[in-house]
């Protein structure tokens, strides 16, 4: 008879301590990765680890050769126990899903806590740019406010809102957006005409949708299918007093197509969460304009969402050690071969069947 192994979890740092508090509960080994220590330690730690929770681009951004903590090929193949690896937020481009696939790791993100946090700045993008509140803001501090009426500005009411992506945090928006009347359009090849219609938005392509909507939001993943979705074409597109915002990832859109676009008047103005580099150096030429409302991947960072992420974080690895299926499972094709893994490494074999609730313990 098999004797099980306790389950080694490496973390480079949680949302909120109480993840922590949490796993300290479990019969689970939770060691902290330090980036800034030599790197021969945090290989130590890793190649023994089964459960790794990855660091993101913005925690190895001043590391040098930092892209090495990502969960890449490199990593995946010196770290042979490893059984899975989750990442902080709903983003998951920090790992390579397909490489960890053929590996037989599962990956995991943790999608839905940090959502309405995302949603309502997202909305805030909205307001801000319509109302021309920064716009206004500036003006009123750099000296005399000469006609007050240059400052005139939109409301939300009846406009057309156009989403990229109707995941948790798009759901969220759309629901938000209801009381204002908005005419909602979605562009998300994985949303059929049924829920569609129950969440009441209508699927168009994403050429309809840039075309007809005063405000285009991009709230999906970064992956093959999104990198450079939003480009020159699709600007040249909207509306001239269109804007556009996006709390998903830099490289889903082409900046330079974006600066060009806000440059020439094409579109009146854009709201970013987030930069192909990160955080955006002061002399990006997008942090210049006025029509311009910019935060450095601060949508997702507020005190109720860093818990609630870092509860559903600390709950997803009891699970996942547990032997359960887990909640948010982004490579499902990689839970037989995962099973076998886990089996020969710990030395129990995982149920197929999910855990809905492990959440009294962290009361």
């Amino acid at each position: 008879m098999s004797t099980r192994q306790r389950p080694r979890l490496v973390y480079e740092r949680w949302t909120d301590p109480v993840a922590g508090d949490i796993l300290e509960l479990s019969d689970i080994e939770v060691v902290k990765l330090d980036l800034s220590m030599p790197e021969e330690r945090g290989w130590a730690a890793l190649e023994s680890a089964h459960g790794y929770q990855v660091a993101t681009r913005t925690d190895v951004a001043g590391i040098e050769a930092g892209a090495q903590w990502l969960a890449g090929p490199e990593l995946i193949k010196r770290c042979e126990n490893l059984l899975a690896v989750c990442s902080a937020g709903a983003g998951y481009d920090v790992i390579d899903v397909e490489a960890c696939t053929r590996a037989g790791i599962a990956v995991c993100n943790n999608s839905g806590p940090g959502a309405e946090a995302v949603a309502e700045h997202a909305l805030g993008f909205m307001l801000d740019l319509a109302k021309k509140i920064t716009v206004a803001d500036r003006a009123l501090r750099s000296g005399p406010l000469g006609d007050r009426l240059r400052l005139q500005g939109s409301q939300l009411f009846g406009k057309t809102l156009g989403v990229v992506g109707l995941g948790a945090i798009g759901g969220r928006l759309v629901e938000l957006c209801a009381p204002f009347g908005m005419e909602v359009l979605v562009f998300d090849p994985y949303l059929d005409d049924v829920s569609a219609d129950a969440r009441g938005v209508r699927r168009v392509t994403l050429t309809e949708l840039v075309e007809r909507s005063d405000f285009v939001q991009v709230t999906c993943p970064l992956t093959a299918e999104t990198q450079g979705l939003i480009g020159a074409e699709q600007f040249a597109a909207m509306k001239s007093t269109a804007f556009f915002i996006t709390t998903a990832r830099g490289p889903v859109h082409d900046e330079d197509a974006l600066l060009q676009a806000l440059e020439t008047g094409s579109i009146a103005g854009a709201g970013l969460d987030v930069f192909h580099e990160e955080p955006p150096r002061q002399d990006n030429p997008l942090l210049r304009l006025e029509n311009v409302v910019a935060t450095p991947h601060t949508a997702g960072i507020t005190v109720e969402a860093a818990r609630d992420i870092a509860v559903a974080t600390a709950n997803q690895w009891q699970t996942l050690f547990a032997g359960f299926r887990p909640p948010r499972l982004l490579n499902p094709d990689v839970w037989p071969r995962y099973c076998d893994r886990f089996q020969d490494i710990l030395g129990v074999r995982p149920t197929t069947s999910s855990h809905e609730d492990l959440t009294e313990v962290h009361t």
